[in-house]
Order: structure tokens, then C-alpha cells, then sequence
């Protein structure tokens, strides 16, 4: 029987949830499992998965026929390229995050504007800071660098002008513009950019193209009053390249929420370093997520039994 295999742990989806994915299918199965057994069990029926499914078993999924992954980044594709050939539409979450990735990227422009990782640390040893001893700054009027502009980096670009930031864009294809940047760049122009930028924030998916994009090169060619945030992939930095330039004072801190190695290794001198702030690659959560993702799955499984294009396509190719 033709079934929809919702690969979850057990009470992730509410009874409501799974009601309507019935109802918007009530020709095929709903199975759902996280179980390896019970899916291999059921590998020959399934033709529309939607959350972790197994990469491994992809190939073996010989009548599967769309992928609803329930997360945005596709750079799993990278380490399984033999799915990059098999007959499946791979379809992603994108458009769960610009809330809650735009307001974690805020949180690092004004925490480092108003010296709030320093007081964090003062604070812990009971320490009480003059005024001379503060170092802080304004976000009005900083040139913010968006490395990739999709659905967060729109938001981001929209959030940040309304606190006088100036927001420039670098994108694939620069001819398409977005609310809020002021002008936009094809990649070829990064070196160009990065001295001007007083922010630079990496929103890129990690591909071919993008893995180790910032290094000794691009960091050395930042100001030294600039600061670097990933929030995309931590491939997408050479960290060894961006240690140095912290170490050395090449630029002036950093934000970081993805790392080469995750969980980031207990030894990464990043952790003891002043001028960094880390978080455990959650920027991307909010108690809304299942609730957002569930509505992309309903309306392509809608699309799909219409024979409609599916939204959020991803180029498997390309890796985004």
C-alpha cells in the first residue's frame, strides 16, 4: 500500500497534526516510526517520507518519490551524494526560521554593541566596571554584510535597517533584490565588501562552492573593529584561520553558532576567548517549529496529490 512515512519519535506530532495529514491523504498509510526494523520493514511501500529518515536507506527506498526534510540545510547530501542521482524530490523547511535566526543574529549585534559578552564575564567575578573601562558602540549607521540573503537574511536585512544599519547583500544572483538590503552583490565581490563591513553574517548553506569560504584571506581583509557571525553552517569557516584572526586582533570578536566539529570540541581555544560568543547551534529553535514545519509538509502533500510543483525544492546538485 502507497505510504507516507512520518520518521518521528513517538508524541512529537500531536493527534491533531496526524488528523490532518490523513485527511489531506486519505488514499495512502500514515506510518509512524522512528524505528529502523519497522521502517527497512516497510521500505518497499514508502513513497513520501517527511522528517529523519535514515540516510543510509534512501537507496534501498525504491519507490520513494518526494523527501520533506524538517530541516533547512541540505549539506547532508555532501556525505551521501549517492542520493544526489536517486528519482526523489528532496524538499526542505525553509521558512521555519527567519524569526526565531533573525532575532539570535540581533541578539549577537547588540550584545556585542552594548559589551554584554564582557559583562557577563565581569559579572561572574563580582567585578563593577567604570565607564572608561566599557567599550561600546552604536548600530545605527554600521554597514551590515549579509553572506546570503534567503528567507532569514530578508528578515534580518528588514530588522537591522530599522535600527539605522546600512545592509549589503551578496547572493548567487545579485540582479534579485530584497526589502531592506541597499544593494546586492554577486559572490565574486566579497573581498571588495569586506573591508567596508562592520558586520559580517554568514547565512549561507554549506556546498561545494561555500566550504572553507572564509579564511586567512577574507579575515585579514576585514577592519579590525568588525565582527564575524555564523549562523549557517560551520564549514563554511576555516576555524583554525578564524582563531588566528582573533587571537592576532584582525577583526574584533565573533559570534558563533555552527562549528567545524559539533559538539565544539572541550579544547577549542574558542571557548576561553573574550571576544566570542558561543551558542550550542540552536538558533534555529523556537517552541514553534513542528507547528511551522508541519504547515510546508500539509501544503506540498496538497501540492503533491494534485500533481501540483512542490514548494521549497531543493537542487540536490547544488545542495540548496
Amino acid at each position: 500500500m502507497r505510504t507516507i512515512l512520518l520518521s518521528f519519535e513517538p508524541g512529537t506530532l500531536s493527534e491533531k497534526q496526524l488528523a490532518h495529514v490523513r485527511a489531506a491523504a486519505p488514499d495512502m498509510r500514515v506510518l509512524v516510526t522512528r524505528d529502523r526494523d519497522e521502517i527497512k520493514a516497510a521500505l518497499e511501500e514508502v513513497e513520501i517520507v517527511a522528517g529523519g529518515f535514515p540516510r543510509d536507506l534512501l537507496p534501498k527506498a525504491c519507490n520513494l518519490r518526494w523527501f520533506q526534510q524538517w530541516g533547512a540545510g541540505a549539506d547532508w547530501l555532501l556525505r551521501h551524494p549517492e542520493a544526489v542521482e536517486l528519482d526523489f524530490v528532496l524538499t526542505n523547511a525553509s521558512g521555519v526560521h527567519p524569526i526565531p535566526i533573525s532575532e539570535h543574529i540581533l541578539a549577537f549585534l547588540l550584545a556585542f554593541a552594548r559589551g554584554l559578552h564582557q559583562a557577563v564575564r565581569v559579572q561572574e567575578r563580582h567585578e563593577w566596571l567604570s565607564n572608561g573601562q566599557q567599550h561600546v558602540f552604536e548600530l545605527a549607521g554600521k554597514i551590515l554584510l549579509l553572506v546570503g540573503v534567503g528567507a532569514i537574511g530578508e528578515r534580518i536585512a528588514r530588522v537591522s535597517t530599522t535600527l539605522g544599519m546600512r545592509v549589503w547583500g551578496v547572493r548567487r544572483n545579485p540582479t534579485v533584490g530584497a526589502l531592506g538590503v541597499e544593494a546586492m552583490f554577486g559572490s565574486h565581490r566579497l573581498l571588495d565588501l569586506l573591508p567596508e563591513a562592520d558586520f559580517v553574517v554568514l547565512t549561507v548553506p554549506l556546498t561545494r562552492e561555500t566550504r572553507g569560504m572564509i579564511g586567512e584571506r577574507e579575515l585579514r581583509a576585514m577592519k579590525p573593529t568588525a565582527y564575524l557571525i555564523n549562523i549557517g553552517r560551520g564549514g563554511t569557516v576555516q576555524e583554525s584561520a578564524l582563531i588566528w584572526a582573533l587571537r592576532e586582533g584582525w577583526i574584533a570578536g565573533a559570534g558563533l553558532d555552527v562549528f567545524e566539529t559539533e559538539p565544539l570540541p572541550d579544547d577549542s581555544p574558542l571557548w576561553a576567548m573574550d571576544n566570542v560568543i558561543i551558542t550550542s547551534h540552536y538558533a534555529g529553535l523556537t517552541p514553534h517549529y513542528n507547528e511551522r514545519a508541519m504547515g510546508i509538509f500539509l501544503d506540498n502533500l496538497r501540492r503533491y496529490q494534485a500533481g501540483e510543483p512542490l514548494h521549497n525544492v531543493v537542487d540536490k546538485k547544488l545542495g540548496y
